[in-house]
């Protein structure tokens, strides 16, 4: 519910609740954003200051308490006393004032291509002015979130020359940590904790995308915050540009955060009556710690953010060619990989780069989209219905927003390009495309539509694998052309699943995901570094947006050995598909792919759309009356002792079935230790162990027992863990990155 009493705004759910109120100055003063309270807590929760300081600056020399600095603000300027970072920029001195308010059933239109969460809510618009310029502050509460946004308009006459305007602003009591996710390209979300304290705290991106190096969502959390206990707020940003965030505590112990598009190299002139809108911002705050946060805000982002077709949707399992085989491939052997993705349990069937134009290796090509007859020469109708005939949906890969300067697009609109004033810095050998202009963002919707309309297309992979230094300030500018080119492509083909791509998680934010149900996490498919990506990206972002595949050992990205069990574990808690040439696999390995689809498959709704938690052996995900457990492990190490299976959220007098998944350990594994076993020698480099290997396995030690909820949630022991005197099946055998899950079923 949204009301307004005496001055006074709430907004509640059963989750949380927003308190502020209008100060007699027209100020809005901060009050609460916590667990639910009632609108007559107001004054319970009120900053009341007392004298002024002596160098303060009061609005009302009368009122010695009437120093900006010395209030928890909703809004703030700059030029009337409040010393603190200032939401907004435009030259001058700020003074908005409380004009106004309504409330409206459902949300607030935007103006803009800006993507906004939708579903059922309540919008609260808060007026406020100064002479020249009005300004129009959104609250819209949903059930376990709300989300805040302005909208400016120059009134006046003259041009206003806007620098900076975040999405909100608020100052919460008390001293906090952030913890915000950076990194680089194929090390993407790496947790970064630090103190507020006086010096500002900022997490921000520069590159023209919402970037790898920092991504837009990050949290405010009490100091001794656990997964399940103390105050966590989350904070993210719908949008898919520069982004900017700062925390920084006060003298008064109030900590401001704000967060919005980033003010570097941003200025629009706002002319007589223009409008400008900020993207939204989504918040939640839950006391059971992270894990309760998280809650939240995964339900908020499959509910409201996700496209409505897509929303608790089924996602298939994929097969895609690149690592199969890159640029280097005909119909013939597209059509081999097919039959043997169909044959493992494989659903989708993705083309990826390579199809269109001179495009042999990434120095040629994009732009262009014209399909290579040599390589397919019943073009991409042909090749889609040849693989829907095999049972497959059918997918295909674009990289829509840049250009080739080898390329005849570029030949033909060298204007078209993003160049700048240096032509000649290149990324990856390729520009991006003026979104900016109309007439470029026509070139590519009629010719993504042209495609996808003569060709029986169900996935769409979108890449982005440049960024920018030519954007200057028409970064926000370009990110709506980006936004205007997908609505047009996708709302008319809702059924189309559209994966976001940017050299893996360059782009990982809630404003590709309003149109995108679905993103590559990170080109890093090493199942030890996943670990760290898919968790961490855990914190703000549901399993259901997580592109997981499992490729080949030794990993491209790190060169280490990983066994084939714990690359499927480790992609079963997202959206699993498998990037590998699929030719090599042994017999055994084959074994195991179709293993792993089955039982991907049966459990596909709870590894999709269940609770997640983090745990200290790894990841759960429960709904109804199952969860699944993830146990993951590091190297292994010499007579190792008994572990424990510990699981979250059960029913303490309720009794489980627990269940691991079958797995086997491959012969080859125990290398020379077999000639003291065989009855003759083997050579444990020879022939016979090497066919052995692609033949034969061992299975691991399975658990199937029965226990109380009680049980469970206090920790059950496991079998123990081969030590190396001997092999039977009441052992498990992980070796180095050995993994299991468990399947916990209330009976």
């Amino acid at each position: 519910m949204v009301i307004c009493k005496d001055n006074v705004f709430l907004l509640k759910n059963d989750t949380l609740s927003y308190l502020f109120r209008v100060g007699k100055y027209g100020e809005l003063q901060h009050l609460h954003f916590g667990a639910p309270v009632d609108i007559d807590d107001a004054e319970a929760f009120s900053c009341r200051p007392g004298l002024g300081w002596g160098s303060s600056v009061l609005l009302n020399d009368a009122d010695s308490a009437s120093c900006l600095d010395d209030y928890a603000l909703e809004w703030s300027g700059s030029g009337r006393g409040d010393y603190r970072e200032s939401p907004l920029e435009i030259g001058t001195s700020t003074d908005l004032r409380y004009v106004n308010y309504r409330i409206l059933n459902g949300i607030a239109p935007m103006a803009t291509t800006l993507p906004q969460a939708k579903g059922e809510c309540q919008t609260l618009e808060i007026i406020m002015e100064q002479p020249g310029l009005r300004a129009k502050l959104y609250y819209t509460l949903f059930e376990t979130a709300l989300t805040r946004r302005v909208m400016l308009e120059n009134t006046g006459d003259a041009p206003v020359s806007l620098h900076k305007c975040m999405s909100f602003s608020m100052d919460i009591p008390g001293q906090f940590h952030l913890t915000s996710f950076h990194g680089g390209w194929s090390a993407e979300m790496r947790k970064n904790t630090a103190p507020v304290g006086g010096a500002k705290v900022v997490v921000e991106s520069l590159t023209g995308a919402s970037s790898n190096r920092h991504n837009p969502g990050f949290m405010l959390h009490e100091a001794d915050a656990t997964e399940n206990s103390g105050r966590v707020y989350g904070f993210n940003l719908i949008y898919s540009g520069n982004h900017y965030a700062s925390a920084q505590l006060s003298m008064q112990g109030l900590t401001r955060v704000m967060q919005g598009v980033n003010p570097s190299n941003f200025c629009r002139m706002l002319a007589a009556g223009e409008v400008f809108e900020t993207p939204e911002a989504v918040m939640t705050v839950s006391d059971a710690g992270f894990g309760g946060m998280s809650l939240l805000m995964h339900r908020f982002v499959n509910k409201h953010i996700v496209p409505a077709y897509w929303r608790n949707r089924p996602r298939p399992v994929l097969y895609n060619s690149w690592e199969g085989c890159m640029f280097h491939f005909n119909q013939h052997r597209l059509l081999d990989l097919a039959d043997r993705a169909k044959d493992l349990g494989c659903e989708l069937f993705v083309l990826d780069d390579g199809w269109f134009g001179k495009r042999d290796d990434d120095k040629s090509g994009l732009g262009d989209y014209n399909v290579n007859l040599k390589k397919l020469p019943n073009g991409m109708a042909g090749l889609s219905k040849a693989i829907r005939k095999k049972g497959l949906q059918f997918g295909l890969w674009f990289e829509p927003e840049a250009v080739s300067p080898d390329s005849d697009l570029y030949r033909a609109h060298p204007d078209w390009a993003l160049t700048d004033a240096h032509p000649d810095v290149l990324g990856r050998h390729q520009l991006l495309l003026d979104l900016t202009k109309p007439e470029v963002r026509d070139y590519i919707v009629e010719n993504v539509s042209k495609i996808l309309d003569s060709s029986a297309i169900s996935y769409v992979k979108w890449d982005m694998n440049r960024h920018s230094i030519a954007l200057g300030d028409k970064s926000y500018d370009f990110v709506l052309g980006l936004y205007d080119v997908l609505r047009r492509i996708f709302e008319p083909r809702p059924e189309v699943l559209l994966e976001s791509c940017s050299s893996g998680g360059n782009r990982f934010d809630l404003g590709m995901i309003c149109f995108s149900p679905q993103v590559w996490c990170s080109d890093d498919t090493d199942p030890i570094e996943r670990l760290t990506i898919q968790g961490n990206l855990s914190y703000l972002y549901p399993q259901s947006t997580f592109g997981a595949h499992v490729s080949a050992a030794p990993h491209a990205q790190t060169l280490r050995t990983t066994p084939l069990t714990t690359r499927g574990n480790v992609a079963f808690f997202g959206l699993l598909g498998y990037e590998l040439d699929l030719k090599h696999l042994l017999s055994v390995e084959v074994k195991e792919v179709k293993a792993q689809i089955a039982f991907y498959k049966k459990y596909r709704e709870v590894f999709q759309y269940g609770a997640w938690q983090r745990t200290k052996q790894g990841w759960q995900v429960s709904l109804g009356k199952v969860t699944v457990a993830g146990v993951f492990h590091g190297l292994v190490h010499a007579a190792p002792g008994y572990e424990t299976l510990k699981v979250a959220g059960l029913k303490a007098d309720v009794r489980y079935s627990v269940c691991s998944r079958e797995q086997s350990m491959r012969l080859g594994q125990f290398g020379g230790l077999l000639k003291h076993v065989a009855p003759v020698e083997i050579d444990p480099n020879g022939l016979l162990l090497r066919a052995a290997d692609r033949r034969v396995e061992l299975p691991d030690g399975q658990e199937n027992l029965t226990a109380t909820g009680a049980a469970l949630m206090s920790g059950i022991l496991l079998k123990p863990m081969f030590r190396g005197t001997g092999y039977d099946k009441s052992q498990r055998t992980y070796g180095d990155f050995g993994s299991n899950v468990y399947v916990i079923e209330e009976l």
